[in-house]
């Protein structure tokens, strides 16, 4: 597999090294394999051997040889799916609450790229072995619509989509308290939690690691005690929408990570998902307003 090589823009001045990698769709790695392949001498910058911690500067090419892909095979499993569209290049699902996006350790089976192969086949080869075609991920428990790549071109176009925050993504979430403003901006840095490592948090403090991340809310309807609210987010950042909700004071109900309430449904929902279709360049949106657990909550309030 010839190495792969990345010119560094603007964008990117001062990163570190391992999480600009990590960050890249294409090479599908985490931060700890980027790390690895780091050590093995597997990544150079300006054809030098470099740290993980290398600060980025614009016009270097970093080029990395990722190592060969160990043997994994995806099980195609029958698996109920609502898929709103798909054609050649492209798969759009409106995913149910409790249904993991991909294989990983410990869960290789019962996930949306198994049905997805019992379904298609086939998917974009790009990215990990145990993440075909997968260009964005939904939590578990957070339901809506997700889209994945066929083939290796839909893959490539998506993936630089997301990147240049070309999609828009609107989520609807139920939240505690009764939010004063009809909308606002919440323009916070998200890193991980310097005590709970399973966990992200706001981090303003310099010497923290953290990237930069920007939500976009507006109210749409007010209950005695809750609020449903739509959160378009321009980063994507992990849990973003709920830790930005939650540093607003009005945590999203459900949530057993951030929150504190016992109801045991995350009322999250990835709502609206529009980008530019891979071969046909046509901008489409799809909406999805199926959930029925938001439906039961809403009526509960209103008896």
């Amino acid at each position: 597999m010839p190495p792969l090589k990345l010119k560094v823009g603007a964008e990117a001045i001062g990163q570190r090294l391992d999480l600009f990698l990590s960050a890249n769709n294409e090479l599908g790695q985490t931060r700890s394999q980027i790390k690895k392949l780091i050590d093995l001498r597997r990544v150079l910058v300006n054809g030098e051997v470099t740290k993980p911690s290398y600060k980025l500067q614009v016009g270097n090419e970093v080029s990395v040889e990722l190592e060969p892909p160990k043997t994994f095979e995806v099980e195609p499993q029958e698996i109920p799916l609502d898929i709103v569209y798909s054609d050649d290049d492209i798969i759009v699902v409106n995913k149910p609450r409790g249904l993991v996006v991909h294989p990983a350790a410990g869960n290789y089976c019962g996930t949306l790229v198994n049905a997805l192969f019992f379904k298609f086949g086939k998917l974009s080869s790009l990215g990990s072995p145990v993440r075909p075609g997968i260009v964005h991920r939904l939590d578990k428990d957070t339901t809506g619509l997700i889209v994945v790549a066929r083939n290796d071109k839909a893959y490539a176009s998506l993936s630089k989509q997301f990147k240049n925050r070309q999609v828009k993504k609107v989520y609807s979430a139920i939240v505690h308290g009764v939010m004063k403003d009809d909308e606002g901006v919440i323009e916070a840095k998200i890193g991980r939690h310097p005590v709970n490592r399973k966990k992200m948090a706001v981090i303003d403090q310099e010497n923290l690691k953290s990237r930069e991340a920007l939500s976009i809310y507006k109210v749409k309807r007010r209950f005695d005690k809750f609020t449903e609210v739509d959160v378009t987010i321009k980063t994507g950042r992990t849990h973003q929408i709920r830790v930005h909700l939650n540093h607003i004071k009005h945590s999203i109900v459900g949530d057993p990570i951030y929150g504190k309430d016992k109801y045991e449904r995350l009322l999250l929902r990835a709502k609206v998902l529009g980008f530019y279709h891979p071969t046909t360049g046509e901008y489409k949106e799809f909406v999805s307003d199926k959930d029925p657990d938001f439906d039961e909550f809403v009526k509960g309030l209103q008896k």
